[in-house]
């Protein structure tokens, strides 16, 4: 545990860095393949199926969740201390906001797993037919999915505190704490994109190309954490 004692030191750095690199991983895993292979867009039946039919990747994107969530409090906790000498108000502020995405994203397993019950023909709801079952299963899917235009919102808050404050601190390259800032918009876009302008055209093309600078930032910063760690032994205090 000495790892975990001072937060302005490269072992500490490197242990954030490596929590943050698990984040990537289990998060493209949960949030971005298993999707991939089962959902079908607007046809609930097949994505029902799908689910059924490969219950094993379903059950394994819902543990990727498990894992990234539990890599988030760590991370999330360990930011906050290592950006707290700069400004502890805005550090506390980001760590909030994280935790606050976390708490959604384990919402949003309970619908997972009830999407799951009403999929399964073999389970307890026999009072209601299969067409029934497809459709409430289907309901599931789209709130869970729904968790994540709310989530998004909160995590736009921790990364522009968090680019802020990577800026500020002057151990770590401007450069990602800019991008980290611009790219954070593209997440809120994402969530007005779906939620209100799915049509917007534009607006989806921005908010791709801002996910991107952001997604080069997190992993960019992560890397930076677990191979180089902060440019001198304390940051700056900016009060």
């Amino acid at each position: 545990m000495q790892t975990f004692r001072d937060p302005q030191s490269r072992s500490y750095a490197r242990a954030a860095g490596a929590f943050y690199l698990t984040i990537a991983v289990a998060g493209g895993f949960a949030i971005g393949f298993v999707p991939s292979q089962l959902n079908v867009a607007g046809d609930a039946a097949a994505t029902v199926d799908n689910i059924l039919a490969h219950r094993g990747l379903f059950q394994l994107g819902i543990a990727g969740d498990v894992v990234m969530m539990l890599a988030e409090v760590m991370a999330t906790a360990m930011l906050y201390f290592m950006f707290k000498p700069v400004n502890a108000t805005l550090s506390l502020a980001a760590a909030l906001a994280r935790f606050a995405m976390v708490g959604v994203m384990a919402a949003m397993l309970f619908f997972n797993a009830a999407a799951l019950a009403l999929a399964d023909p073999n389970g307890a709801l026999d009072g209601f037919s299969a067409d029934q079952r497809t459709d409430l299963a289907g309901l599931m899917l789209q709130v869970h999915d729904a968790g994540v235009w709310i989530w998004q919102i909160f995590f736009t808050l921790h990364l522009v505190l968090l680019g802020h404050l990577v800026v500020r601190s002057g151990v770590y390259p401007r450069l990602l704490g800019h991008a980290l800032t611009l790219g954070a918009f593209g997440y809120i876009l994402d969530s007005i994109h779906a939620f209100a302008v799915p049509d917007a055209a534009l607006l989806g093309q921005i908010r791709i190309g801002l996910l991107v600078i952001v997604t080069l930032a997190e992993v960019g910063f992560a890397l930076w954490l677990l191979f180089r760690g902060p440019r001198h032994d304390r940051p700056r205090t900016h009060g």
